[in-house]
């Protein structure tokens, strides 16, 4: 029985955390055909997605301190979106001979990001009751502040060419 909760309970440590990596995306394939009429050559391809962000539960709704009213918050939002795979592929003209020279790409992979939204803390300007004011509360000057917003994530991206087309 032991071993039974043992697997069920890695089992469901591991799940949230291959859900984590896997961030929604919608795939978008850019229509480029009408360049076509512009272009001598053939038109570029351009593939990437659309991120969708993914919000998360508020951080910091139990900022207090001894001794102090709880303090009016508005609290920090965490998201997490995915940077979309994105990849341009342009054909590269011939303009030395007869062979094509091939197709330059750009591509960069998917990867996620993660954000906070900027929050707000302020405090009121009583204190809690005490015994030397008879249980009356004291007053004292308000505290404010901001809770700065933050973003994480990587990109990276490849340059590189195609072989001639055939």
């Amino acid at each position: 029985m032991g071993i039974v909760v043992t697997c069920l309970a890695s089992a469901a440590m591991a799940s949230p955390a291959a859900a984590a990596s896997t961030v929604p995306v919608a795939p978008v394939d850019v229509p480029l055909h009408g360049l076509g009429t512009v272009l001598p050559t053939e038109t570029p391809t351009l593939r990437t997605g659309v991120p969708i962000p993914l919000p998360g539960a508020p951080m910091g709704l139990t900022g207090h301190g001894e001794g102090k009213v709880q303090p009016l918050l508005v609290p920090q939002l965490p998201f997490t979106a995915g940077i979309p795979e994105t990849l341009v592929s342009a054909p590269l003209p011939d303009v030395a001979g007869e062979e094509p020279m091939g197709r330059a790409l750009l591509a960069t992979p998917a990867s996620e990001l993660r954000a906070t939204t900027p929050g707000a803390i302020l405090g009121l300007p009583i204190t809690l009751p005490r015994a030397e004011t008879f249980g009356m509360p004291g007053a004292e000057l308000p505290q404010a502040g901001l809770l700065t917003p933050g973003m994480t994530g990587a990109l990276d991206s490849t340059l590189g060419l195609d072989g001639p087309k055939d």
